[in-house]
């Protein structure tokens, strides 16, 4: 069905199935399941595809969910039982990131396709296992890259493959999670390393993937420091979570979780099934993540790339500039100073990750500078909501418009989110061991200095 492997991470998604619906099973019923892979599958292609399952080990999570989904599907607490009684065609794994693994060999080896939200999963021997499962089945695995389907990333990728400054020799790759965002990671499960692998996994595979992509080369070696110096145990006070906290009037982070209804009826309101509290504190002791890293990766293609992960900016944005030996490239996102952004930070953050994309606000620019010679600025359609318009062009191409060939190539397989999220790998490594890591010593994939 999915025309995509370790071989052929890029080609077009093929499913083939004629006539029938495609039948979809779903594992994990936190927010970016029940709504991105949930919710928003069952309004926009009902007609060619239906749920036939969703499993969670949370039964009170299961009931909103298929609720909130407006489907008609059994649920399940067990993961085999699901897949054995439906037979689904794709299995969309949505769990803890630390589980992904699990799911995705599973659906595998019982004959299924699999696509599995960002991060592939969280360490180099889980890595293998996915791998070697992709290998022995005669299924394929797809790993769900928005951001490379934004038409801002694209516009990057099209002036890189045009060849517009020359060969690339180095990039400066800065990303900023404000204190709205940056710190919801640390509230949930992504602030423990053992679920969520820390960020240098979780939210920075993005990043790596889009430079992995951009640069059409695969990483090679990996030199990385890191810590946690602004929450967990390096802030001075601490509560068990917002709701009953005896600091909410003197703590900046304060976030009452009773003003969203949808987090209330999906997360608050199942505590009692498994303990999972939405709004924990964000200067717990259990939290062993870093909230301030830097890593220099050196690709197979020689390309040198500084990077950098900021978790309570200011702001919510990104800069990158490529640099060539003919020129540069400069381009970045929602650096508010340079626009004047009327929209707070928490509500940027909202409209970013709403499904329903906005009216066409504006344009932003990239831009290219070529060795003496005066700067170009490229202006860039940009709509708001769904990741920069980026979920509908990924949802469109995966259900919709399988077999349309793209020129960008931004299918992601098995092999992409491997190579994404061994950087992070590679990165906690180095900072534990104060030495560089090479890719290559993680699993059996070998770095390309071409992808493909």
């Amino acid at each position: 069905m999915l025309a995509i492997g370790t071989s052929l991470s890029s080609s077009a998604f093929g499913f083939g199935m004629g006539d029938k619906k495609l039948k979809i099973a779903l594992i994990g019923t936190g927010i970016r399941g029940t709504s991105f892979w949930g919710r928003r599958l069952v309004e926009t292609y009902s007609d060619i595809l239906e749920f036939v399952g969703i499993c969670d080990i949370n039964p009170g999570r299961l009931a909103y969910a298929k609720k909130y989904m407006k489907v008609s599907c059994k649920t399940y607490t067990d993961f085999e039982k699901m897949v054995a009684e439906n037979s689904p065609d794709l299995v969309i794994v949505t769990t803890t990131d630390a589980t992904h693994h699990e799911f995705i060999v599973k659906g595998l080896e019982m004959g299924c396709d699999v696509l599995t939200e960002k991060p592939l999963t969280t360490d180099e021997d889980k890595c293998q296992e996915i791998l070697d499962a992709e290998r022995k089945s005669n299924k394929n695995l797809i790993v769900g890259f928005n951001y490379r389907w934004s038409p801002y990333a694209t516009k990057v990728k099209e002036l890189l493959m045009n060849n517009a400054i020359g060969e690339i020799t180095s990039v400066d790759f800065h990303w900023y999670l404000n204190t709205h965002h940056g710190a919801s990671y640390f509230r949930r499960w992504h602030g423990l390393r053992q679920t969520g692998g820390s960020l240098w996994v979780h939210k920075a595979t993005h990043h790596f993937d889009l430079l992995n992509w951009w640069l059409d080369s695969d990483p090679h070696e990996v030199f990385a420091y890191g810590s946690l110096e602004h929450y967990g145990s390096a802030n001075a006070f601490r509560g068990n979570n917002c709701r009953d906290c005896q600091h909410t009037k003197s703590c900046e982070y304060y976030w009452d979780i009773t003003k969203n209804k949808r987090n209330v009826d999906l997360y608050m309101n199942n505590e009692k099934h498994d303990g999972y509290i939405r709004d924990n504190c964000l200067f717990r002791k259990e939290i062993n993540i870093y909230d301030k890293m830097s890593a220099q990766i050196k690709y197979k293609n020689n390309v040198v790339v500084n990077y950098s992960l900021t978790t309570y900016s200011p702001f919510e944005g990104w800069r990158i500039a490529f640099n060539g030996q003919n020129g540069r490239i400069e381009a970045s996102l929602d650096i508010p100073y340079f626009k004047d952004k009327k929209l707070d930070q928490e509500e940027l953050h909202e409209l970013e990750m709403n499904q329903k994309l906005q009216e066409l606000e504006h344009s932003e620019p990239i831009i290219v500078h070529k060795l003496w010679e005066k700067h170009e600025t490229i202006q860039v359609p940009f709509k708001r909501g769904g990741h920069g318009g980026g979920d509908k062009k990924l949802h469109d191409k995966v259900f919709k418009n399988p077999g349309s060939k793209d020129p960008y190539q931004r299918a992601a397989g098995v092999r992409d989110g491997a190579m994404s999220i061994l950087i992070g790998v590679a990165a906690r490594k180095s900072i534990e061991s104060g030495h560089p890591i090479k890719i290559a010593a993680l699993t059996d994939l070998e770095p390309r200095a071409k992808r493909i």
